[in-house]
């Protein structure tokens, strides 16, 4: 397939797509937003107060969702190594949270009561050689579950994208050592041709 008709095709699906047009027609910087929303309103994982931490969270609609639930009472760290343009009630680190440096400097702003949510809706530089994109996904998902380790309090949550494939079934079982409740959701905003899920670990246990 040629890559202008690949082109093509995706911007079709893009104006075909409900989350797409209902995205446009909101102030969500993008349709992922409404595959947080869909879990947050069956899990109750948001509310006011909260400190939340917002990994790979360029172009910001996670960010914007979560800011709006949390209030002015609670706190919001976003970070990413790619821009983003700033949102009430965000702070932002710009840079990869696995380098030491940056890890350093979220730790810091969290401080030593650490957060009660970590969200990421992170996926790597995709090279289409199947394996290798999958390689880094878990690679990611490790990532962020060793930055939870440090972060998270006693009781917190993660919230986490991956993609079914090889190393899931044991990212799930590793969950399950540490939280006292590992669930899994496919919003319905994820296409249908994804292989995306998340995996919401509630109850993190010391």
């Amino acid at each position: 397939m040629s890559k202008k008709k690949s082109n093509k095709q995706w911007l079709n699906s893009q104006n075909s797509d409900q989350f797409v047009k209902k995205a446009r027609n909101s102030h969500y910087r993008s349709r992922a937003v409404f595959k947080l929303q869909e879990i947050d309103k069956k899990d109750k994982l948001l509310r006011s107060g909260q400190y939340v931490v917002d990994l790979g969270a360029a172009p910001g609609s996670w960010s914007q969702y979560a800011g709006e639930k949390i209030g002015v009472k609670g706190k919001l760290l976003a970070v990413d190594i790619l821009t983003m343009e700033t949102l009430p009630n965000v702070e932002f680190i710009q840079g990869d949270f696995t380098d030491l440096e940056i890890e350093r400097k979220c730790i810091e702003k969290i401080g030593k009561d650490g957060a009660d949510l970590v969200i990421s809706d992170m996926a790597p530089n995709l090279t289409g050689i199947r394996a290798t994109d999958q390689a880094r996904s878990m690679d990611l998902a490790e990532c962020a579950f060793e930055f939870c380790q440090t972060v998270l309090k006693p009781g917190g949550s993660l919230l986490i994208k991956l993609f079914e494939g090889a190393g899931t079934t044991e990212y799930r079982a590793l969950l399950q050592e540490h939280f006292k409740q590992v669930v899994t959701r496919k919003p319905e905003a994820s296409r249908d041709q994804s292989r995306e899920f998340y995996v919401l670990a509630r109850s993190y246990e010391l």
